[in-house]
């Protein structure tokens, strides 16, 4: 995009952002679980919100940040599944942009670096990770969208949100490309707790 044009969308949607009611995490499935519960952290980003450096966001590689966190010991047995949503709640859209949806992550694995997030071609399955799970349907059918906010728009935050499941999703959902509604429906019922490492970025043009 044009730059002036950029800088002029910006400035006529200064104020579309904030959509963080419209978050995944507040869809029904997290009625009973409104409160983080599981700590989220990136070792190679930093703490939450941090700002990003180009390495992470579309003007440079685009990698994206390692995820740690652990069960909580209230829930730790309990664990079948784990799910990751990456969404942007301050695009100048009426509901957060999805960059990412990776389901199907085994329970013993609480830790996603960016080598999981290779296709897997290996059984001709192309929505298979090397990290043994799946990827759902974002803005542009890819893996991941690194963060590219409107110049000018100010700093976007990039939720990385963590969702334990009582339940694995159903595998032949996962092989469909899932969007973020199909698998907000499909949770329900299934959330034992969630937590959230947040990434911020910024554009700036004069």
């Amino acid at each position: 995009m044009i730059p002036v044009v950029e800088v002029t969308l910006s400035w006529l949607f200064k104020n579309a952002r904030g959509r963080d009611e419209k978050c995944f995490f507040k869809s029904p499935a997290f009625a009973d679980h409104p409160e983080q519960t599981i700590t989220v952290t990136s070792p190679d980003c930093g703490p939450a919100n941090t700002t990003l450096t180009t390495d992470y966001t579309q003007d440079g590689i685009g990698r994206i940040p390692t995820l740690e966190w652990a069960a909580p010991d209230s829930i730790k047995g309990s664990v079948k599944e784990w799910l990751v949503v990456n969404e942007d709640p301050d695009a100048p859209l009426p509901t957060p942009i999805c960059h990412g949806l990776y389901a199907g992550i085994p329970p013993h694995k609480t830790r996603l670096d960016p080598s999981d997030f290779a296709v897997q071609d290996d059984e001709g399955q192309s929505l298979l990770l090397k990290g043994g799970f799946y990827y759902g349907k974002n803005r542009r059918g890819t893996v991941y969208i690194p963060p590219r906010p409107l110049l000018n728009h100010g700093p976007h935050r990039y939720f990385f949100e963590v969702i334990a499941l009582s339940e694995p999703l159903d595998k032949e959902l996962l092989k469909t490309r899932p969007t973020r509604e199909q698998i907000a429906e499909a949770i329900q019922g299934k959330v034992l707790g969630w937590g959230m490492w947040v990434g911020v970025a910024e554009r700036k043009w004069s």
